[in-house]
């Protein structure tokens, strides 16, 4: 009792003399104690406002990094209370430390400690947080440069890797502020389950990689953080899906660029500024966007000559190619790192010869009809199987010289995949076709094919009908011995031969 006596006496006493004395010198004084614990203590202390100065506009970048780093770590075992939050239409959860909370981590065999402080500024509903680091004060000299250093690196890389992606279109008014509108990206094709050869994508893949990790690689040899890819081939050949694939690969976001909407090169230049990092920016149909790809020499033989329609695509205000080239890899290119630009054509011939050079398009994928491990990975994502006894027909058939677009095999699976048998033979049918229309994909796309799923019964087996159709030449042409359509044939007959025969053993 006389202990807590005198305890409450020197309570008292403390409080008559914060009464008493004047404010600087009780200023004084907690400084000094400071300084008198700080020199006591083996620790020492780092405190990462949540802003820059004392305004409250200027985000701490730092701030936002220790952030993401700590939601990267696995809190369960370090931390007692922490507040979880979900962003509206998201599916992750995400972790602060709670208000006045701790947790610990390891870095170079030492422990550290952040502590999240929060409070109430008077006379107001806002709260100043900041994170508190607490570590070893021998070693702060060579620990501290290393571990912010590798906490950047990490909160990007978790960044990257967890925030919510945008799917952006341009809205017309791109000299403003909000020329883009967005929705999440939610597209599910990935190159597990993109139909190609494996060879395109493991050299894909490994030029995506590459570029994702070549910040220094750029910075050294002084070329702009960015990368063009062309991809070009058939309708339905998978451009768009090889574009999702890639950003989902990379976890970028999508700018689906329409030039139509774009009044001028001074827009389109706009529009590029208010693109972020880590971004895939997509021109899809280069030819057929905007006539400013074709033939310059065609069009200028085509203008009259007193030259009265020179300067008129200036006039007219509209984007012209000298505009596109100066987006894809002229000055304005430069005002933002790690982009991923992608034209996509039908037909690579009819683009302007300015705007596939490397340096501008870097890669040039071509995308054609689908092969047989293309087939193959189809047929394992609609049917769910991995190998069938008609695997080896249709590889025949392609060999032969049956051409289908992914899109219409994937057509074809999708409208038989309840019966792996009817969806295989039904693909076959439609290669068989193919061949006898010339080889590649008839003029009727998936349309086309529609009909040949049609003609076949439930075993899968054409009607008398479609025997006619592969052995009869086709009306007003005259059958030449030897010729290539008679070889066809001959491979056709071939073919059928095969089906039938596994039919039999199969006992169908």
């Amino acid at each position: 009792m006389e202990i807590l006596s005198q305890m409450w006496s020197f309570l008292g006493l403390l409080t008559v003399l914060q009464n008493v004395l004047p404010s600087q010198l009780l200023t004084c004084l907690h400084l000094l104690w400071e300084s008198v614990q700080d020199s006591l203590s083996p620790y020492s202390y780092f405190e990462i406002p949540e802003f820059n100065g004392y305004c409250g506009v200027d985000v701490n970048d730092l701030y936002r990094h220790v952030t993401l780093y700590l939601n990267s770590l696995d809190p369960a075992a370090t931390c007692r209370r922490l507040t979880l939050t979900r962003p509206k239409n998201s599916t992750r959860i995400s972790f602060t430390v709670a208000p006045n909370h701790s947790l610990e981590d390891n870095f170079s065999g030492h422990r550290l400690w952040w502590t999240h402080h929060v409070d109430t500024v008077q006379d107001s509903l806002e709260e100043k947080r900041s994170f508190c680091l607490k570590m070893p004060k021998r070693d702060r000299h060579r620990l501290l440069p290393a571990y912010l250093a590798s906490i950047s690196t990490r909160a990007e890389e978790f960044e990257r890797v967890s925030r919510e992606r945008r799917l952006y279109t341009n809205t017309g008014h791109g000299a403003y502020e909000s020329g883009w509108a967005s929705v999440p990206f939610c597209h599910p094709s990935t190159f597990d389950t993109l139909a190609l050869e494996p060879s395109l994508k493991e050299e894909i893949t490994a030029d995506l990689t590459a570029f994702a990790n070549g910040r220094e690689f750029y910075h050294r040899v002084g070329r702009s953080w960015k990368r063009g890819y062309l991809l070009y081939g058939p309708p339905g050949s998978g451009k768009s899906s090889l574009i999702a694939a890639m950003a989902n690969f990379l976890r970028y976001d999508v700018y689906d660029l329409e030039l139509t909407k774009v009044s001028d090169n001074s827009e389109l230049r706009a529009l590029l500024i208010q693109t972020t990092n880590r971004s895939m920016i997509v021109i899809e149909d280069i030819d057929c966007s905007l006539d400013l790809t074709g033939d310059r020499a065609v069009k200028k033989a085509g203008r009259g000559s007193n030259g009265e329609d020179c300067g008129r695509e200036e006039e007219e205000g509209r984007v012209t190619l000298s505009g596109l080239l100066n987006f894809t890899d002229g000055l304005w290119s430069c005002c933002g790192e790690e982009r991923i630009i992608v034209f996509t054509t039908n037909h690579r011939d009819s683009i302007d010869p300015a705007l596939l050079r490397y340096g501008r398009m870097d890669m040039h994928v071509r995308l054609g009809t689908c092969g047989y491990h293309a087939f193959k990975s189809l047929a394992g994502n609609y049917l769910g199987v991995e190998e069938h006894p008609l695997f080896d027909v249709v590889e025949s058939s392609m060999r032969a010289g049956g051409a289908l677009t992914p899109a219409e095999v994937g057509e074809i699976l999708l409208r038989n995949r309840r019966d792996a048998d009817v969806a295989i033979r039904a693909v076959i049918s439609a290669l068989q076709r193919s061949i006898l229309e010339g080889g590649g994909a008839g003029p009727g796309g998936v349309g086309d094919l529609t009909d040949v799923s049609r003609e076949s019964d439930d075993t899968g087996r054409s009607d008398g009908g479609d025997e006619r159709l592969w052995l009869d030449p086709p009306a007003g042409k005259r059958r030449k011995v030897g010729s290539s359509w008679e070889r066809r044939v001959r491979s056709l007959v071939r073919l059928k031969g095969l089906t039938k025969s596994d039919s039999g053993r199969r006992g169908v």
